[in-house]
């Protein structure tokens, strides 16, 4: 992929949209939007890399309530032509086909790999990667099976979207600040990358999920990037054809 004279590629994650209630919620998808209606004119292309939703389900007939700020803003990007990427993470899994039919973007439920400007990206929300962590695993098996999916669709959706924040909620309260910290040495990203370098070569790896921005490179060459999120540091990636750079909204 060539890019346009004066164009970027925008990368951005963890938005997190519903946490931790409504009002909040509301104040950051307005900033959210803000950005992106300031990028869309100089943007080739936009990837969302995962848990842009805190909770997200789709009935056959039902879709979660609020984001329509969001929603109506993917919708005008797509309707203008910008492509927009869209990463299921381990908060907004169960996105079926109301996203991609109603707002245009394309919907990615794995890791894809890219080349932009002659670069080569490997692009991904980033659960579940490398070794280790064995216990979500098993809870992404859990919730990508389709009778159970099936089966949670039987809920009525007062009681089903009420549960899925709840869990939601429940889950990140339970991780203390450690959680988020950066330890290069034992980053299971920054090591997954360096298991794939091994049979592969990419000059960046693009990850959502740690919600710390940080911009790594290891031995190969690679750098490793972390977007970081839009809940404490409203960090995003800009990809000129050159070089790749980390930026927070406003900028400061």
């Amino acid at each position: 992929m060539e890019l346009t004279s004066g164009k970027y590629i925008y990368f951005a994650s963890d938005i997190h949209l519903g946490y931790p209630d409504p009002d909040q919620s509301r104040s950051r998808e307005q900033l959210f939007v803000r950005w992106l209606d300031e990028i869309k004119h100089s943007a080739e292309e936009i990837y969302l890399l995962g848990d842009i939703f805190d909770f997200w389900f789709e009935y056959r007939q039902v879709v979660p309530r609020g984001f329509t700020r969001f929603l109506g803003k993917l919708g005008e990007l797509t309707d203008d032509g910008i492509p927009v990427h869209f990463f299921t993470g381990n908060h907004d899994i169960w996105i079926f086909d109301y996203l991609p039919k109603e707002t245009g973007v394309t919907v990615h439920k794995n890791p894809i790999t890219k080349t932009i400007q002659g670069q080569k990206f490997y692009i991904a929300h980033g659960d579940g990667l490398g070794k280790g962590d064995f216990s979500y695993k098993l809870l992404k098996k859990i919730f990508t099976c389709a009778p159970l999916q099936w089966l949670f669709s039987r809920l009525h959706p007062n009681f089903a979207l009420w549960f899925g924040h709840q869990w939601s909620l429940k889950s990140r309260n339970s991780k203390d600040s450690s959680a988020f910290e950066i330890n290069e040495g034992n980053e299971l990203l920054i090591n997954y990358a360096r298991e794939v370098e091994k049979s592969d070569h990419y000059d960046y790896y693009i990850f959502g999920h740690r919600h710390v921005p940080n911009d790594m490179t290891i031995e190969s060459g690679s750098k490793v990037i972390y977007l970081g999120d839009w809940i404490v540091h409203n960090t995003y990636g800009i990809f000129d054809g050159r070089t790749f750079t980390l930026r927070s909204f406003p900028g400061k």
